[in-house]
């Protein structure tokens, strides 16, 4: 691997470590319904390739903190077809949180955008 690779191996792990919270809310409010952790993989794999980049494990751990912080409401359902699984929905805290997350990336995106126009063909 040569140290390019490295580099934007690290810039998109950086990257990601900000923007999956985020995907993750809006998939979540998206839903309209509390889902489980790999049909939330499933979503963010159809709307935005690479938000994970095939790493669902990474998504446990944020959906916690996600929760620990009020964000996200959970409940434990039997499951037919294996152990139970863990539903997660969206609280009212979590809807705030996301449209003010959502202008902020706006915001950010926009301003990155201008900054590279015209230096990437």
């Amino acid at each position: 691997m040569t140290d390019t690779d490295l580099q934007l191996k690290k810039f998109q792990k950086e990257l990601s470590a900000g923007t999956v919270s985020l995907t993750l809310l809006a998939v979540l409010a998206r839903a309209g319904e509390p889902m489980y952790g790999y049909q939330i993989a499933k979503q963010l794999e159809r709307f935005g390739e690479g938000v994970l980049s095939g790493k669902q494990s990474a998504l446990y751990p944020v959906l916690r903190n996600l929760e620990a912080s009020g964000l996200l409401g959970s409940h434990v359902e039997p499951s037919v077809a294996g152990p139970p699984r863990r539903y997660y929905r969206i609280t009212a805290q979590g809807s705030d949180v996301l449209r003010e997350w959502a202008a902020a990336w706006r915001a950010t995106r926009d301003s990155v955008d201008s900054v590279l126009e015209g230096l990437i063909p």
